[in-house]
Order: structure tokens, then sequence, then C-alpha cells
């Protein structure tokens, strides 16, 4: 056992264990007990650099533990610094924190962690990661880490001066063919997903609009009233209907923006697809009885409860296989291949923008710039030349 001091503190040094243990002496707390300071390492240097750096955070007022770790640190982020974000995007977080983060670098003391350790993880990711997802990985490190620096764990932000690297090449989305939607839209029929495939197909909406949509949101027009009214009352024995695209399942079920707020004309074989799976709902909640949830969706799980992202993805993922096109296809994708085909079909882009909920046509162009070629109730006449009306039950 030896004496050593740092800094005003005094304390001992010995061996533990295969290694050594260093304690200082803090003086006395309120309860009248001893109050040490210890740090573990495999050599002595190691225990002295450890006691200085405690004793610093000790100065400065850092309360991180001794055994506080980078994966600790990103845990506390996920149980506390997603408040008030959506469900998608914290399920998001999660999943890459977990699979990308907490495993390759979680493990070191938080303040151990140094700039070239964060360097030395995002470029081992670079190469099987996009840039998007790099980014969104390194995301969440530096906001855990300045989630860490507001409760006094640690002193810097050692993730922020680190810069994204450069990661693949991400798939860029891409639109059906006119061929392939229709070979999606036959291959749909006998899948629960028919009416939200068509109704996203042929009118744009984004995926989280569409699984938001409510019954009292699809409405008809009463010619004697010349009023909208929704189909749950009004029936669908009527020759014009709309959809009011005034929700998503984002936080607080606001739209992406004030102008994703819109009024869609339905084409009618949209209409009749939701006639369709309005009967079969119907049947289901009375097969589910005291199972049902009331929730009002549209589009629901067998027992009216919300549709989960990724099940909308696998049960889409096994249309598209139906259909002779493969798996690597996404919901979102069918709303860019609407605006592809409303650009086919001669619907200008200003056009394009009120039927998609953009706030501008130049933002039209910006997101859907592959899918553009060389009007609200056009886009629905465009859809039933293209696709046809449907047929009646």
């Amino acid at each position: 056992m030896s004496k050593i001091l740092i800094g005003k503190y005094e304390g001992t040094m010995y061996p533990e264990k295969g290694g050594y243990a260093g304690a200082l002496a803090l003086g006395f707390g309120p309860d009248g007990r001893r109050k040490r300071l210890k740090r573990k390492g495999k050599t002595k240097s190691q225990v002295m650099d450890r006691l200085k750096e405690a004793v610093e955070d000790l100065e400065t007022g850092i309360k991180s533990p001794a055994n506080y770790t980078v994966g600790d640190c990103v845990e506390d982020w996920l149980a506390k610094g997603l408040k008030g974000l959506d469900d998608d995007t914290v399920v998001n977080y999660g999943s890459l924190a977990r699979k990308h983060v907490i495993p390759l670098i979680g493990k070191p003391r938080l303040g151990d962690l140094r700039a070239d350790d964060v360097d030395e993880w995002l470029d081992g990711l670079s190469g099987t990661l996009s840039t998007r997802s790099l980014r969104l990985v390194h995301a969440i490190l530096k906001r855990a880490i300045r989630q860490a620096q507001a409760r006094d764990m640690v002193m810097r932000n050692v993730a922020e001066l680190v810069k994204t690297p450069k990661g693949t090449a991400g798939r860029p989305s891409r639109a059906l063919t006119l061929d392939q939607a229709r070979a999606v839209l036959e291959a749909a029929q006998s899948s629960q997903l028919h009416a939200y495939v068509v109704v996203s197909l042929l009118t744009g909406v984004r995926t989280e609009e569409a699984r938001a949509l409510q019954w009292t949101h699809v409405v008809a027009w009463i010619d004697d009233a010349a009023e909208w009214r929704p189909v749950t009352k009004a029936g669908f024995d009527r020759d014009t209907f709309a959809i009011y695209v005034w929700r998503s399942v984002r936080m607080h079920g606001d739209t992406k923006t004030d102008k994703s707020r819109r009024t869609l004309e339905l084409p009618l074989r949209a209409a009749d697809a939701l006639r369709r799976h309005h009967t079969r709902q119907a049947s289901q909640r009375l097969k589910a009885g005291e199972a049902w949830h009331d929730s009002g969706l549209v589009f629901c799980s067998a027992t009216g409860r919300p549709l989960d992202a990724a099940n909308v993805r696998r049960a889409f993922r096994l249309i598209t296989r139906k259909a002779g096109i493969g798996e690597s296809w996404s919901p979102r994708e069918l709303r860019h291949s609407f605006v592809s085909i409303m650009s086919d079909g001669g619907v200008p882009i200003e056009a394009i923008a009120d039927l998609c909920g953009h706030s501008s046509p130049a933002v039209t162009g910006q997101v859907y710039r592959h899918q553009l070629r060389p009007v609200i109730t056009r886009g629905a006449r465009v859809a039933d030349t293209v696709f046809g009306t449907g047929e009646s039950a």
C-alpha cells in the first residue's frame, strides 16, 4: 500500500484482484460518515489517470458514476429523451441504437470516450450503412451525450467533434411502371391491404396519412343538400366521393405540414374498393365481438386497432412478390408511382403539388424529380382513365 496525493486530496493505492485500486479521502458527509473516491485499473498509472479525471469531474460538478458507460447514456436517452416524438420515430431510434450504437461503442465509460473512438466506430459502419443512416446513428450518440451533459454526467460531448463520414449509396425510391401498377392492383385483390393499396396508388396519400384515415373523413357528395357527408351516414350509393386528408399517425395526429391538409376526390375505383372494404370490416367487427377496438379507422387490424407500419411493409412485399416484381418495394413508393402516373397523364406539376399536399411545386420537383415528365378533381379523372372504374359487387 502506498500513499498518493492528487490536488488537495490524499489517499492510498494498493493491489486488488490482479490489478490496483486507489482511494482518495474526501472528508465527511452530513451524516458523519467518511466519504471516499475509489477507482480501479490494471496498472498504477491507469488508476492515477482515473482518479485525476474523477477529481476533475468532482470539482467541475460532474456526477457520473464510475461505471456509467456510453451504453447506459444511450439507454437513458431512449428512456427520457424521446418525449413528444411519434411512435414510428421512437421505434426507429430504438432499433438503430440497439443495433448500431450500444453493441458497438457502448462498453467504454462515458468519461473515457474519445473523439477517435467515435471516428473509428463511424468509419466501421460506413461500408454497410447509407449516409442517411450514418447521420441518424451519429445523431443518436450526440443527443444522448448532450442529455448526459445537461445532467452533469460528463463534461464534453466528444461526438460533436466528429464529422459524419459518407456511407453507402442508399436505394433511391422508384415508381411502378403502368404495367407493374396494374399487376400490383390485381395481386392485391385477395389481400386485406387491397383498399389501402388502391387508395394510396390512386390518390398519392402518404403512408402515415392512409393509416390515420377515419371513416368520418370518407365523404360522399349529396346533391340535394349540396354538401359532403360521411359515408357512414350517406352510404356508398352515390356518384362522387372524397377523402379529407386531415390527419396522420404523427404525434398529435397532425399532417406533415399545414398544406398537407387537403380534400381529394376519390377515383371511382378507389371508392369501390373502400365500399367493399367497409363491408368486409363490418364482418370482422362482428367476428371480433368484445375484442373489437372501435377506433373509427378505415385501415386497421382484425380487431380494429391501428396498423403497424412494419406489418404494412411486410404485407405489401407479399403483394409485390405475387405481382411478379420482387419484394424490394415499400408502400411509400405507391406515392411515387402516383406522381409518375399523374405526370404521364398530363397533369401539370402545380396540380400534382396540390394533390400531394406539398407547400409548393418546387418541393414536388425536388422530391419527385425522377417521377415527373417534360387537376384536385383532375387527378381522379386521370386515375379513372388509366385504371378504369372498378366493378360493382
